[in-house]
């Protein structure tokens, strides 16, 4: 038997991504955004609302970053989401993480989590579905910790998704299939 429940923010598992822009004085930004995906290969779509200090800098900077949240700094990744880059303008420092300049793009990356989109500010989309930035993917880096052999090991990156039904977060690192493999077996 199934039961009804609330609809809710979203589906589960939603991705934790850390979003890193510089403020107009140079100091880095960074918000928790468990609204954004893939739109297609190579374009990340991001739920904001334009009040959000983020989509301010991401508008005036052409650009911004989208850095995966692991289960190491989940303290570090939740704090940006539960504090405003509009009223804390420090908020980094605050974390006691770190960034560097992108090399491709006007953002920083945050150097404590393991994987890193570098994008460039395509678009601000707002109609009765939905509101948010559109960004191109121009490069992507992993820390060389969740690279054995010099390939990515998801595994290693120790993603973490929100729960929107119970405001969980939790790890996401055990591989259990082959992708575009396993239903083969069933043709």
């Amino acid at each position: 038997m199934r039961k009804q429940l609330n609809i809710t923010e979203g589906i589960f598992p939603m991705p934790v991504l850390m979003v890193a822009t510089y403020n107009e004085d140079g100091s880095v930004n960074v918000m928790n955004a468990a609204w954004g995906t893939m739109q297609e290969r190579g374009t990340v779509a991001l739920n904001l609302t334009e009040t959000h200090k983020t989509v301010q800098n991401i508008k005036s900077r052409g650009a911004f970053t989208v850095s995966i949240a692991d289960a190491a700094h989940v303290v570090e990744a939740d704090y940006f989401g539960v504090t405003s880059g509009n009223k804390i303008p420090d908020k980094l420092e605050k974390s006691g993480l770190t960034a560097s300049r992108s090399e491709t793009v006007d953002a920083p990356v945050i150097n404590e989590f393991p994987l890193c989109l570098e994008c460039q500010f395509i678009e601000y989309q707002n109609n009765d579905y939905g509101c948010g930035v559109i960004g191109k993917v121009v490069n992507v880096t992993a820390d060389e910790r969740v690279m054995p052999d010099g390939k990515l090991d998801m595994s290693l990156v120790n993603a973490i998704a929100f729960d929107p039904y119970t405001h969980g977060y939790y790890r996401v690192a055990e591989r259990v299939g082959e992708a575009f493999k396993d239903g083969l077996k069933l043709k």
